[in-house]
Order: C-alpha cells, then structure tokens, then sequence
C-alpha cells in the first residue's frame, strides 16, 4: 500500500488504474468513484489508519470498455503498470515488491485507443495563452491520435468563436487566465473539459525550449515567426502532453502556423441554429455534415468534417477543390473505380501515430501498409485513364507514388512480406511474423515444433515402456511437463524398476503425475526456445515501427493524400446524386442563386418520396445588382426559415470547397455568416428566450461587415408587439444602413414591409399560400412583394387547437383587423360571450341529429329517437 500511496501522489486528481497481475485496481476515494460511474462492485482490503480501504477493480483485457466511460464521465485516469515480472522481483528478495510505474494519464483530450475514438471524428486538445495586456490571444491545438499540431494568434474577444470551429475535447488554461472573465464565458458558453495548469508552464521561453526538444531542432526559423503568446501556448501543451505520457518523447508532426484568420468566421450560436456538424438534440443525425458526407475513409470523413467547420476564405484554395471535384464528376468510371480502393484503405494517420507513441501493434503494421498499397492503386488507375488531373489531385498522386519513394516503398513491401494474415492485437501475443522473413525466429520455431514431436514419441516410448496405454504427458503452469496417469496405474510406477526412471510429483484423486529427468531436459529446451522465439519476434517489431518512424513525413503526406482523394471523389459523387452546381466565385459582394435548395430538408422529403421547391435569392451589399436586404414574410410553415438557412448554408458550402443544390449561384466569399434562426432559453445561465435572442442579435450588430451574410427570424418576438416591432425595425435599418452587408430578414411585423420603400437597397419577398376549402394550403415558393396575411389561425387549426379556441380566435382578430382602437374594446380579462354559432354547434340534439339517416329509420326507431331528443334537449 506504500507503493500505491507513493504512486498516487504524483497524479492526485486522477483516477489511478493500479495493475496488479490481470486486474486494475482502485483503492480509497478513486475505487468509490469509479464503482459509482462504472456501477462495479465496491470491496474493501485490508486497513489503513485503522480504516477499511475501499477497492474496485477492472480486467486488464477489457480495461479499453472501462476507461472510456470513465472519459466520458469527465474523469481522468492515471495508468500505473508493473515495469517488471514478479520473478525478477523475486531476484531482489522473497519479499521485494513488483516494481510499478505510471506510463501515461489518458484524459479527454489525449486518447488514442480506436476502440475509444469515433473513427470519422476528429479530436483537439487545445492549449490557450495571451499576451501581455490580454488583448491578443494564441492557441496550440493537436490531435494526439494522428499526430496534427497547429498554432495560430488571434484577437482575445474571438476567442470562443476560435474554439467553436475546432472539435475540442479537452482546453488548457493556466491558473491565472482561467479567472479571465473571458475565459469564463468561453467555458460556459461550451462546456468543455478545462484542466488548470501552473502559470510557469506558458511562457514563451518554456515553448521555444519545448518545440526545440521536441523537434530536435536548434532554431525555430523552419517552423515559422512565432508570436510571444503562441510560443506560450505551444508550452502549455507540450508541457501537458509530456505529462500524459509520462516522460516519453512527444510525438507530433511539425507545428503548422496560420497568420492571421483565414477562414469563415461561424459563432457558436450560429453553428447551433445552422446545424452544420451538430443537431439541437446533439447528434450528428439530420446535420449538413451527416447530409453531405460521401466519404468511403475514416480520415477522409474527418477532413470534409474539418473544412465544413471551418471554410475557407481564400478564392484559389475554393477553386481548387472546385476542380477536383469537377474532374472527377466528367471522369466517373475513374471516379467509380478510385472509390472501390478507397473504400477498403484503412486509416493510415492514426496507424502512424500509434506506432510513434508506442501503442501500435501488428495490425497497425498491417493498415499502414494496406493503406500505401491502396495508395499505389490509386496511383495505377489514374495512368490507366491517361487523365490530366487538376493540381490538387496531382499533388497528391506525387505523395502516394512509391517508384519516387524507395523507403516509403521499401517499408510497403516489407511490411506486406513480413505480417501473416491472421494477426493478434497486441504485439506480446506472438505469432504475426510471416514464415521465412527472419531465420533466426524461423530456427528458434523449428526447435519448437521438433520439440513437441519429440515429446509425442517420448509419450509413446514411456507407454511402451510401463506398459499403460493412458499414459499421458501434458502441461500445466505450475508443473511444467508432467507424465499423467490413472491411479490404479501408479503403483508399479513407484516401486522398482520403473521408480528409478518416473519421479512421483503429484497424487489427485484420480489421478497420479510423475516426471523424468529427460522430460524435465526437455521441458527446458521448448521453454528457451518459446523465449527465444517471443523476444526475436519482439525485436523484429521494433526494428519495423522504427523504420516507420523513419518515414513517418512520407506516411503523412501519403495519409493526407488518401483523404484528399476521397474528398475530392465523395464531393463530386454527392454533386453528381443532388444535381448540385459549382459556384462561381466573385470579386464583388453579390449572392445570387436560382434553384436554391436546402440540403438537408430536401434529402429528408426524398426518403419520404416528396419534392423539393427550389427557389431564387438575389442579394447584393453594394446594393447595384440586387438589394443588399430583403424582408421576407408569409404564413407559419410556410418556409421562411428553410429559405433563409438554405442561403446560409449555400455560402458555407461553397467556401468549403463544396457543390451546391442550386441550378447556379454566383457568390462574393463572405467573412463571416451569421445566423439568428429560433431561439430557446438558456436557464441555466439565467437568461429567457427573448434575452437569447436578443444578445444574439447584438452580436450581428456588432460584428457584421460589408463582406458578411446575415440571417433572421422573427427579431423580437419574445416581447410586448410594440417593443418587439420597434427593436425588429431599429434592426432593419441598423443592417442596412451601418452594417451594409447582405441579410435575409424574416418577420411576422407586417409594418416593417414599408421599409422596403424608405430603405434605397431594401425590398420584399414572401412565401406563398392559398385557402382551398377552408384548407391552407403552403406552395413553398417566393415571390416579390410582402404577403397579405400571416394565416396564422389556420395553422393554429392545423395544429390541432380545439375548434371552440378557433373559433374565438377569429371572432377576435376580426375585430382587431376592424380598427386600430378595437383592442381596447376587447374584454381580454374576462370570459367572452358564446356567439349563437358557437351555442347551436355546442347543441347536443343537434350533434346526434348529424349521424342519422332517416331514410333508415324504421317507426319504432324514429319514435325512439324522438324521446331521446327530448331528453338531451
């Protein structure tokens, strides 16, 4: 218990996995936690100052099932190992403890197991620091199950909008920034998983010392001009990850450093509204990422889920997935065939990254070198076609081509060589180098195998020998070899001559075991020649993870051109199946789409076998081409809001690189989009639906450029008609007059369509509907001009309110519709009179009266209803 005390102190606010023998153990307040969280059975053992110690344990082989849920739950957990095997403990005494130490601290941020990682998702750990005065700010963000490292300076006041574009698991902060107001509204704006570290570990003299290290560099120049803050930032997490790992070299591909912002700006809010990789009920069910996705490869999935989050703003990096995209829509069979090979390459980058970290085992041999196998298809196909793929696709054919590569190559066709085809997880298993590749494992498996033979014939000779057909050899771990027979067979075996070859070992009740020394002799040989054969086994499996460390820069470009190719190839197959169009990109700030369609909506009315209705937006900041605003009205379901996030998904999809649903769209990139489409309350930071809203709203008042896109819904709904109307049309003319950028605004505020004749680059659409036979009936389509009515009656109708509520519901807003003074006259606080009509339908007489024929009544029938009548009258 000393040991485990020692141990625990240096990770005391993680959960400790104690390995002892096939368990892991937890003791004290880790084993009640986790017992609680795992529902496992809480024990005790033994006393500590005069105290049960509680106890709880896990598998080793199942432990990958257990730590996830501890994850999950927010824990984190320190893995203790045994460092040496109790025999060679006993080495130093009969009593000498089993040497244990930490190998790595799993927390949310730096898992790597597959089994604990959704394969198609990505992982950030980021690591946040600022400069002095706190007006600018920096991270450091990686992925530790592929290797990704990328550092980037930013304004402080953007930075929950930096951390709502990463998919972050886990965020670092020193202990003096996270009293930062602004930290704290980042960590209750997303909930993340934050971890305190010591102020000391962000400083840009501790970065620079760890980039060094880590990279085996003596100068940063290669990687870039690093900031102050940045080189904080990259401290603070390297510092963290060296942590985890407990000591061992930090395995991360070179720091990427983006200058400056260079993609689409998304708040938080407006990803929520827009549901681009998230739903509102926190699935990826129903997102545009889930919609879109055509990926056959997990890395592949994890770039287009990567430039969705975060699109581009640079004109020629667009029009280069543009092209990808469009030479594979005109060279479909190619498109077809690379699919067909992507569809079986497994995920090289994480492989990799295991490997390095010392995790990997024989099938991640195996999947880096099916992977550059897949890679070398890919590359065979495209010569086949005598095609001149775009720039994009050939960069990333030049990365996959091994002839150019002969370490890259060499590594594929050994590792292909030497694996079998049935292979354990986990390298100590044994068994996964292929026959003929190493002579000395081959020799020290012959030896084996000619052993075990021998211990056959040796059965044989001692049966012969005694006489006892059942006589048996067979092993145990605690006898080793052993001669096993019946007991009523045993006594010869232990009286002369026979005693003086078979050596009694053990009596059962049935049976009886004995040994001779040549069995014994050959007991040690097949064991040497097990070690022998495990550890030569070993060694060739770190000679082959070195040599993938060796190419681990040509693995990457390989890895990355993988998911480009099936980026490129699921872009244009999605393109290909929704009819969507390649974007034609703009100097000017113009949005201009006919046939939009949303994505989203249209794939669910597919399934259900119904039509989309495409429809036409034309937007202009400027104000020359189109107008820069335009107001949008019409009934309750009638599809304000489908048209408006159709457009702001149109321009993340085409700064993504992406086609769109649309028959064209003409686009100036925006900088950034804003949505402000439905709200909710948000009571546990205490604020209602219409203070959601509204601090939404200050947001895109704030921040809106000429160069952004902007959507709303229903701008003050949430509060008296007349507060609402006056902040809805303050808004109106804010976004025209001061933000001048491109905005769809949608509104039940019939007043505000006037603004479309004061406001020079302001007009009217609406949505269409008609009455047919007391039915509403909703066209979906836009057509200039405000509507003439809200219908929002009848949608209550179709809703499902009560008929007598309808009903009132009309006769009031004829009289409101009568006058403006008629509210006044409205006696809104007292039980209104029943019309006649409202009396005779309310008649009971009258509702039987309705299901009777009376052409089939018979005398005594008619003369039966007419007491009755009487009775309900």
């Amino acid at each position: 218990m000393a040991q485990y005390l020692a141990i625990k102190a240096e990770q005391p606010d993680a959960l400790l996995f104690f390995r002892m023998g096939d368990f892991y153990e937890l003791f004290f307040d880790d084993a009640v936690r986790a017992a609680e969280i795992l529902d496992i059975t809480l024990t005790s053992r033994g006393e500590h100052e005069g105290e049960p110690i509680p106890m709880a344990g896990v598998p080793y082989h199942a432990a990958e099932g257990y730590l996830a849920r501890l994850i999950k739950a927010g824990e984190r957990v320190a893995v203790c190992e045994q460092t040496e095997t109790p025999a060679e403990a006993k080495k130093r005494g009969s009593k000498a403890v089993v040497n244990r130490a930490i190998v790595r601290v799993v927390t949310p941020g730096t898992i790597t197991e597959d089994t604990l990682l959704p394969p198609r998702q990505e992982q950030a750990l980021v690591a946040i620091a600022f400069a002095k005065g706190g007006s600018e700010a920096a991270l450091a963000s990686c992925d530790v199950s592929t290797g990704a490292f990328e550092v980037r300076g930013f304004p402080a006041e953007t930075l929950l909008e930096q951390l709502s574009a990463l998919p972050v698991k886990e965020v670092l902060f020193t202990t003096s920034d996270v009293e930062r107001p602004l930290c704290g509204q980042v960590m209750e704006a997303l909930r993340l998983p934050v971890t305190e570290r010591p102020n000391a570990a962000a400083s840009a003299a501790s970065g620079e010392r760890l980039l060094k290290s880590a990279f085996k560099v003596a100068a940063l120049d290669a990687f870039g001009v690093f900031s102050k803050a940045e080189l904080a930032a990259c401290g603070l997490l390297l510092d963290y990850l060296s942590l985890t790992q407990a000591g061992a070299d930090i395995q991360l591909d070179p720091p990427v450093r983006e200058a400056g912002s260079p993609t689409l700006a998304i708040d938080p809010a407006t990803r929520a509204s827009l549901e681009i990789d998230t739903a509102i009920n926190g699935t990826r069910q129903g997102t545009l990422l889930a919609t879109v996705d055509r990926t056959l490869t997990a890395p592949g999935a994890r770039l287009l889920a990567s430039r969705l989050a975060r699109p581009e703003t640079n004109a020629a990096t667009i029009t280069a997935r543009y092209d990808a995209a469009a030479f594979f829509l005109a060279q479909e069979h190619l498109c077809e065939t690379l699919r067909s090979i992507l569809r079986a390459a497994p995920d090289l980058d994480r492989a990799r990254a295991r490997i390095r970290l010392g995790r990997g085992g024989p099938r991640d041999l195996a999947a880096i070198a099916k992977a550059l196998k897949a890679g070398e298809q890919c590359v065979g196909e495209f010569a086949k076609a005598r095609a001149t793929p775009p720039d994009l696709i050939e960069a990333a054919l030049i990365d996959l081509t091994l002839s150019n590569q002969p370490g890259l190559a060499g590594l594929a066709h050994d590792l292909s060589r030497a694996l079998t085809d049935d292979l354990p997880m986990l390298a100590r298993d044994g068994g996964f180098i292929a026959a003929g590749w190493d002579e000395a494992l081959d020799e020290a498996r012959g030896l084996k195998s000619d052993s075990r033979q021998v211990i056959m014939q040796l059965q044989t000779q001692y049966a012969d020998q005694t006489g006892i057909s059942a006589l048996k050899i067979k092993f145990n771990n605690v006898l080793g070899y052993f001669i096993d027979v019946p007991a009523r067979h045993a006594e010869p075996m232990m009286t002369p001559p026979l005693a003086e070859t078979f050596i009694h070992r053990q009596t059962l009740a049935s049976n009886v075991r004995f040994s001779t020394p040549e069995l014994s002799d050959l007991a040690g040989k097949i064991s040497r020649a097990e070690d022998v054969a495990k550890a030569r086994e070993m060694a060739i499996f770190q000679q082959l993870c070195q040599r993938v460390e060796a190419e681990t820069e040509p693995l990457s470009n390989a890895a990355a051109a993988l998911a480009e190719l099936d980026f490129a190839a699921a872009s244009a197959h999605w393109a290909a199946e929704t009819d969507a169009v390649r974007p034609v990109l703009s100097d000017l700030p113009v949005f201009e789409a006919d046939g939009l369609r949303h994505p989203v909506v249209e794939a669910a009315l597919r399934k259900e076998g119904e039509g989309f209705t495409a429809n036409q937006v034309a937007l202009d900041a400027s104000g020359d081409a189109a107008p820069r605003l335009a107001l949008v009205t019409g009934p309750n379901m009638a599809g304000k809001s489908t048209y408006l996030r159709q457009a702001c998904l149109a321009v993340i999809l085409a700064q993504a690189g992406l086609y769109v649903p649309a028959r064209s769209l003409t686009l100036g990139l925006a900088d950034r989009v804003f949505s402000r489409v439905g709200a909710s309350d948000d009571l546990s930071r205490g604020r209602s639906t219409f203070m959601v809203e509204m601090v939404e709203t200050a947001a895109i008042l704030t921040q809106a450029s000429e160069r952004s896109f902007v959507i709303l819904d229903e701008v003050g709904r949430g509060t008296s008609t007349y507060d609402g109307l006056a902040i809805a049309w303050a808004a109106v003319e804010h976004l025209h007059n001061t933000n001048r950028c491109r905005a769809l605004f949608a509104t039940h505020y019939h007043e505000l369509t006037g603004l479309a004749e004061d406001l020079p680059s302001a007009t009217n659409l609406s949505l269409r509907a008609k009455e047919w036979k007391d039915e509403l009936v909703f066209l979906h389509d836009v057509q200039p001009g405000p509507a003439d009515r809200s219908y929002g009656v009848q949608v209550a109708r179709l809703a499902g309110l009560p008929g007598r509520a309808v009903k009132r519901a009309e006769q009031i807003l004829k009289k409101l519709e009568a006058g403006p003074d008629a509210v006044e006259t409205l006696p809104l606080f007292a039980a209104a009179p029943e019309s006649e009509d409202e009396r005779i339908e309310a008649n009971p007489a009258l509702d039987l009266l309705e299901t009777i024929d009376p052409d089939m009544l018979t005398p005594r029938e008619a003369l039966d209803l007419i007491y009755k009548l009487k009775g309900q009258s």
